[in-house]
């Protein structure tokens, strides 16, 4: 387990083989890490899959409207949706695409980010200055690495549950 420098901007998610910690870089994406602590408070990740993970590049999950396991999987939909709230204007920054960082998934538009992220299985650096990084694996990239592969997965891993750590 990671040493949790700030609570109140770290993130606990739990995955079938156990915790990812991740560290909010919330002085780079203030708008981003604050949806994200406002979602997983409300329990909105919760049970969420991984609805499109490609090897060798990144697992992407947080479609709180079609990818809850709860409300039905539809492969279809999966991947289409974001939350209730408003798209979120990029915050682009020179933090790269490394390996463990956590990218905002957006459409064709830079400001359509809102609830999906994709964590970088690689230095993704091809995606540097186009999506917003706003995070990092600081422990628990093993259990990253063991997701469910496909586009989508036939059996899709989901998060457990997601919580700020200074609400854990």
């Amino acid at each position: 387990m990671a040493e949790i420098k700030d609570p109140e901007n770290t993130i606990l998610m739990e995955l079938k083989d156990g915790t990812v910690t991740i560290e909010l870089l919330s002085d780079i994406a203030p708008g981003h890490c604050a949806r994200m602590k406002e979602l997983a408070r409300a329990g909105k990740y919760d049970n969420v899959a991984f609805h499109r993970v490609i090897d060798g590049f990144m697992a992407q999950t947080g479609d709180v409207q079609n990818a809850n396991m709860e409300s039905g999987w539809n492969p279809r939909m999966a991947g289409t949706g974001g939350s209730d709230l408003p798209n979120l204007k990029a915050e682009f920054s020179n933090i790269p695409h490394d390996r463990g960082t956590l990218g905002a998934a957006r459409s064709q538009n830079p400001d359509s980010a809102n609830s999906q992220f994709f964590i970088n299985f690689k230095d993704n650096h091809f995606l540097n200055g186009q999506y917003t990084v706003y995070g990092r694996v600081i422990s628990g990239m093993e259990h990253v690495d063991a997701i469910t592969h496909g586009e989508p997965p036939a059996n899709p891993d989901r998060m457990i549950s997601v919580k700020v750590a200074a609400d854990a």
